[in-house]
């Protein structure tokens, strides 16, 4: 018996030291897969944000968490997407493998092409991290891709096998287009900020996925990112070089003949310029038959290599000097080429509100703002809705993508329901009213509302909106004087006004 027990014993401990030594080498394994040097230059975003509340612009939006990826690039920086930091209070990062979470901050981001760069309050991390190698070209289609991150499901590093699908020239955000590639290698949420690798070399950076669709994701490719970084060289981002176009294709034969076409000619029409406010534009009916040393076809797209073609703006943000663009066009049956200038930004009525939070006036029961993208999308995500502010001809729908002029320079709405008070009594709901004017005065922006308000000296207040079947609201001037101090201390809310309007406010009336 005893003989047994110690043959047993024996026979457990040999056991116990092959599962301590395989043990051994699985984690010898797992080390060194850390510091394998695509995994090495994945990191972990972790995301504290304070979005605004469209409806309460006097507040934020509750903390959320988020998660998503990052790559390490040159300079000691972090490269993700700008969805993932936008409107960070707190972030941090992790290294793949790593126990520890680095407290970082947002140096540069763009929300309209999604790239955004961090810098890490302990650099020495970068000792051991060194960027990720960058292609220097576009992949090709069938391309082999592995999408790296760290997506919803798991917290350790994934990485899933696809090939590039379809490369173009579509629009990113609100005013800014860009190259796409698509991929089939599954991306989920969390994948955000990832990089896709092909042959050892970043080729994108994750950044997106069809939600209906099944393996169709995005990824923002490395001349994109190029440009981004080249822009925030100077410590700003000041945006890519633009034209707002709006062009028809030149396919149909009776359009050529009324045009007066030669066969061979080829290219796209002009309807209309939006910059009219500079020299050298284009005109209605101009054909535009190159841009830059790039032929434009009849449906408006250009050639980058054997095998793809793109839309002929791509070629804007490449060919653009001193904010300027050489095109070839047909004029009234002469060829001409032209200095066409470009633009960072374009003016709207309804602008991208660019990360920040939308400025407010609160003015009695009413609580006024500036309507800006992100309310208008909050307005219209339901189709209802939209459907019954066209019916009401409100200008949140039917001059969404208008200029502003010196007459009306931004939309200002009531941004919610009446706080509680007696002052309001019998008047609905005014949520989403535009202003039209106050005491006849037009407005034509939110501080020019504050101001007419502040100088007024009549006895009534009275505020028509723009829209069918609105009421206009009459209140006193004085009990609306009292009634703001009411509310804001019945609420909770710190200030009257944002900074830049309460300054409007106080000022010398």
């Amino acid at each position: 018996m005893f003989r047994r027990r110690r043959f047993a014993t024996a026979l457990l401990n040999g056991l116990l030291v092959l599962f301590v030594l395989g043990t051994g080498g699985l984690v010898t394994g797992r080390a060194d897969a850390a510091t394998d040097p695509l995994e090495n230059g994945v990191v972990k975003v972790f995301t504290t944000a304070r979005s605004p509340d469209p409806y309460k612009p006097w507040t934020k939006q509750a903390p959320s968490e988020l998660t998503g990826s990052g790559v390490v690039i040159e300079g000691n920086r972090i490269l993700t997407n700008a969805h993932v930091v936008l409107y960070a209070s707190q972030v941090e990062i992790q290294a793949n493998q790593a126990g520890d979470k680095i407290a970082a901050k947002v140096v540069a981001i763009a929300p309209g092409i999604d790239l955004a760069v961090l810098k890490l309050d302990d650099e020495s991390f970068f000792k051991t991290h060194p960027p990720l190698p960058r292609a220097s070209r576009l992949p090709e289609i069938k391309d082999a891709v592995l999408a790296y991150g760290y997506p919803t499901g798991g917290s350790a590093l994934s990485i899933t096998k696809g090939i590039v699908s379809r490369i173009e020239f579509v629009v990113y955000g609100y005013q800014t287009s860009g190259l796409r590639i698509q991929i089939d290698a599954a991306i989920n949420p969390g994948n955000s900020g990832g990089p896709a690798i092909s042959g050892n070399q970043m080729i994108g950076l994750a950044f997106s996925h069809l939600g209906a669709a099944q393996n169709i994701g995005y990824i923002i490719p490395n001349e994109e990112i190029e440009l981004f970084l080249k822009d925030i060289a100077d410590g700003h981002y000041d945006g890519k070089p633009g034209v707002r176009l709006e062009v028809q294709t030149l396919e149909n034969p009776a359009l050529r003949a009324y045009l007066h076409l030669d066969k061979a000619v080829s290219g796209i029409i002009v309807r209309r310029d939006y910059r009219t406010d500079q020299p050298g534009g284009l005109k209605q009916w101009d054909v535009i038959t190159r841009i830059g040393d790039s032929p434009i076809d009849d449906q408006g797209m250009i050639r980058l290599g054997a095998n793809l073609r793109v839309s002929f703006l791509y070629q804007v943000q490449n060919a653009t000097k001193d904010e300027r663009v050489p095109m070839t066009v047909i004029r009234g049956g002469k060829v001409e080429t032209l200095q066409v200038p470009t633009a960072r930004e374009f003016p709207l009525l309804i602008p991208d509100n660019r990360g920040g939070y939308a400025p407010y006036f609160i003015y009695g029961p009413l609580v006024f703002s500036a309507v800006d993208s992100q309310y208008a999308g909050s307005v219209m995500s339901n189709p209802q809705i939209t459907s019954l502010l066209a019916i009401m001809g409100s200008p949140i729908v039917t001059r969404r993508g208008d200029s502003p002029s010196a007459e009306r320079q931004e939309l200002v709405v009531v941004t919610s329901p009446f706080f509680p008070h007696k002052v309001a009594a019998g008047y609905s709901n005014p949520t989403s009213e535009v202003v039209y004017a106050v005491n006849g005065t037009r407005i034509r922006s939110l501080k020019h509302l504050v101001e007419t308000l502040r100088d007024l000296k009549d006895e009534f207040v009275v505020i028509e909106f723009e829209r069918r079947v609105s009421e206009t609201l009459v209140f006193k001037r004085q009990e609306m004087a009292a009634a703001t101090e009411e509310i804001l201390t019945d609420n909770g809310v710190r200030a009257q006004a944002s900074p830049e309007l309460l300054a409007v406010w106080n000022a010398t009336k």
